[in-house]
């Protein structure tokens, strides 16, 4: 087993663009359209000033990036972290484009980002950030053009904030420009819990296609925010047993399956899963490598890399963050047997969701509850049955399923660009 390790040194760009290329190889792609691929569209890098509680004036920075537009409107979350740079803002981008490519959904890859740390912000300092940030974006946003959603630090509340700048410049409300937003001003039932549904629905697919009973297996799932918590009380509810979770101050480990339930609770009211009834203390490290028949990671980018994928038991990963794993680790886990389903097909629950909730407010028109997850559930099968055929397609090249994803994402980009043209 190895000491709790993060490469802060990988450079997720760098990540994103090594997944391409080797995709890319078995395609036969035009020289240009190849380069445009590797380069985003646009990018707009923003510093703007924040009035502070105390009267004084900070200097924040941002960004939005928006890779292609070849499918349609670029779709792509807002992250505030202190740790945002412009080259995870860029492969973040990136991959949205592939995965809504995957989900066969009308949109391009975008995404954006302030640093920032949400934790230390009051709520009118958030408010005073996000308004001034939704205005320096407005250039390219608009329900027909760029439409943000929340990501990493933001929730249905910034959306409201953004949607609510946004409708003020153009003096009437446009619903549609965010998605993410609350239920009471044109959010869509279902969104809260949408990519935590989706790594569930993409979870019971691969158990069947690996003849593995998701009822009884055993789970854990490193990150335990909306997407880890809902994921593991869905997996829950589904049959599987529950044996470890954390974030970013822990985690928490019970062979005989923890209280999913009772651990959010926990978690509201002190902060962190961590010191949740009886169960044994463990760090994010060790998670990973716990005898578990699927783990679930669900937090950041690189957390499965060369250094531990040799000690992770896991049969099957299901990626419900964005770049958990790395190449050098998707190599090992591939020649040890894991079946890895990735982030762009796992996580796309939240997305396809958020296409919903657009479509509903371009419309004004509501879907219930039922009807969202009718069809969430529809396509997330349906998009792993299309890289799984893909994977089979391609079974001479021994490729996995994230080559495949990926194969078929920048297929369907490339069709779009091929029948478009380049204009003049």
């Amino acid at each position: 087993m190895v000491e709790e390790l993060v490469i802060e040194s990988y450079n997720p760009w760098e990540m994103a663009l090594a997944q391409f290329d080797h995709a890319a190889q078995y395609l036969d792609l035009k020289a240009g359209i190849y380069e445009m691929m590797r380069h985003p569209k646009r990018e707009l890098t923003v510093s703007f000033p924040v009035q502070m509680d105390d009267d004084s004036v900070e200097i924040f920075t941002g960004y939005r990036v928006h890779h292609s537009t070849a499918r349609g409107p670029t779709k792509g979350g807002i992250r505030y972290s202190s740790g945002v740079t412009l080259d995870e803002v860029r492969a973040l981008a990136m991959w949205m484009t592939w995965k809504v490519a995957v989900a066969n959904l009308p949109f391009g890859g975008a995404k954006g980002g302030v640093i920032c740390n949400p934790k230390e912000l009051s709520e009118s300092e958030l408010e005073n950030l996000t308004r001034r940030y939704a205005t320096e974006i407005s250039l390219l946003m608009s329900p027909e053009g760029d439409i943000p959603a929340p990501d990493m630090g933001t929730g249905p509340q910034t959306m409201a904030w953004i949607m609510d700048t946004y409708s003020m410049h153009r003096g009437h409300s446009e619903p549609a420009v965010v998605t993410g937003k609350p239920i009471e001003i044109g959010g869509s039932l279902g969104r809260l819990e949408a990519t935590g549904r989706g790594v569930l629905v993409v979870a019971q697919e691969a158990a069947d296609y690996l003849d593995m009973a998701l009822a009884g297996a055993s789970v854990a799932v490193q990150g335990f925010g909306n997407v880890g918590s809902v994921s593991a009380r869905l997996l829950q509810e589904a049959g599987a047993r529950v044996v470890a979770v954390s974030d970013s101050r822990g985690g928490i480990n019970d062979p005989g399956g923890l209280d999913i339930p009772g651990v959010i609770q926990h978690k509201k009211e002190t902060g962190s899963v961590v010191g949740f009834g009886n169960a044994e203390g463990v760090t994010n490290a060790e998670l990973l490598e716990l005898p578990v028949d699927i783990l679930a990671p669900a937090a950041m980018e690189n957390q499965i890399n060369e250094a531990n994928a040799p000690y992770i038991q896991a049969k099957l990963i299901v990626e419900g963050a964005n770049g958990p794993t790395t190449p050098e680790a998707d190599a090992v886990l591939t020649e040890r047997g894991c079946f890895v389903v990735p982030d762009i097909l796992a996580n796309a629950g939240g997305v396809t969701v958020s296409y919903f909730e657009w479509v509903q407010g371009l419309q004004y028109f509501f879907w219930s509850e039922n009807e969202i997850n009718k069809q969430l559930h529809q396509i997330m099968c349906q998009s792993f049955a299309d890289v799984v055929d893909i994977m089979h397609q391609h079974e001479a090249d021994g490729i996995d399923m994230r080559t495949a994803a990926y194969i078929l994402g920048i297929s369907r980009v490339n069709q779009a660009t091929l029948l478009r043209g380049i204009y003049p």
